[in-house]
């Protein structure tokens, strides 16, 4: 797998979109390595500078044969490791992994495991790594309430404390989501080593996936993908909800301004405090990949950039910030069969002022 692959015309497509340099697009995995399926990707920067990625692979979404997948890019390296499976329960589907670093240095894999034949059958399993995501615990249980799921990474509260974002998805439809699938938040306590429940964040189409970040101490903010079906629509918005409370109790979600083709979004507080959306600029196709930035705190987002783009998708955008400032975002494309890892630094989005 080449990090620094010479662009096929997808990628030239790309970089025309971006118009920059500055914005570095590399093809992480494609169909060449199997198996064929390769979707949502999670990424994390580890002590030393080692970037990680996590995804999960099979036949299909809903094929009894997926695991989840790690690969691994060291500072010096230009390709990155072959994956491998890092966690696999048999004759279960696993799905939407996310590894993420603790300030400790603990490494957390969060991942849905699947027992029946939609995803309102899941739990959520987790593994701990303390060597740097090179060897993993056995899994534990962290939901047993059938429908919990996990798409997001946790953020550190100003307090210590972890937030990480579940939602219960209800319905049996493989093609939409009832209107009582809810977000939620799993609150840890590093000190004591407890998990707590937050209240459940309701709208009238239904939520899942939300993205919070913490504004002040009491004020957090989350971005959420709109529940629903996938049929056309021109009403089909990003959803907003607030804690005022430090992340302990949150409002029902409510749209924002932000179309949604009913796909996840990322959202991301820079270590100056600016916050950045990543998200799909659309209400029916999950493209163009978007980034929008927000200078005061959520109150406006003059800010906003397309950096993919065409007639590919570019699905469930998953953002950090590295140690040395830079912005990391990791997408699927073509069919669910590659994944992308987009670098750039906020400058590339700060200099093209959308008119809105």
């Amino acid at each position: 797998m080449k990090h620094h692959i010479v662009y096929t015309l997808l990628f030239l497509a790309a970089a025309a979109v971006a118009g920059d340099s500055r914005i570095r697009i590399d093809r992480v995995i494609g169909p060449e390595v199997p198996p064929p399926y390769k979707h949502p990707a999670s990424i994390t920067e580890l002590d030393g500078g080692d970037l990680y990625i996590s995804y999960y692979g099979g036949s299909g979404e809903y094929g009894t044969d997926t695991a989840v997948y790690g690969c691994r890019l060291k500072p010096d390296d230009k390709e990155w490791s072959q994956p491998e499976v890092i966690a696999d329960t048999p004759d279960r589907s696993e799905g939407n992994p996310v590894v993420w670093q603790a300030p400790d240095g603990l490494v957390w894999l969060f991942y849905v495991n699947r027992y029946g034949n939609t995803w309102s059958s899941s739990r959520v399993k987790g593994k701990i790594s303390k060597d740097g995501a090179r060897t993993w615990s056995d899994s534990f249980m962290l939901t047993f309430e059938e429908g919990t799921m996990v798409r997001d990474r946790p953020i550190v509260l100003d307090n210590g404390d972890y937030l990480l974002p579940l939602y219960h998805e209800t319905g049996e439809d493989t093609e939409k989501t009832a209107a009582t699938t809810s977000s939620f938040f799993m609150r840890y306590d590093p000190k004591k080593k407890t998990w707590t429940e937050t209240n459940r964040i309701h709208s009238p189409t239904g939520n899942l996936q939300a993205e919070p970040v913490q504004i002040t101490k009491d004020y957090l903010v989350c971005y959420l993908r709109r529940g629903g079906d996938y049929l056309p629509t021109d009403h089909g918005y990003t959803l907003r909800a607030e804690s005022r409370d430090g992340g302990y109790t949150w409002s029902d979600a409510v749209p924002s301004r932000f179309k949604n083709p009913n796909s996840g979004v990322s959202f991301l507080k820079l270590q100056n405090g600016h916050l950045v959306l990543v998200y799909n600029d659309n209400m029916n196709d999950r493209t163009p990949l978007t980034v929008a930035i927000s200078t005061d705190g959520d109150k406006t987002y003059p800010y906003s950039r397309n950096i993919m783009g065409g007639d590919n998708t570019y699905a469930y955008p998953y953002a950090i910030q590295t140690r040395d400032g830079k912005i990391h975002v990791v997408c699927t494309t073509n069919q669910r069969r590659t994944i992308l890892h987009l670098v750039f630094e906020e400058s590339a989005i700060l200099d093209w002022k959308s008119d809105e």
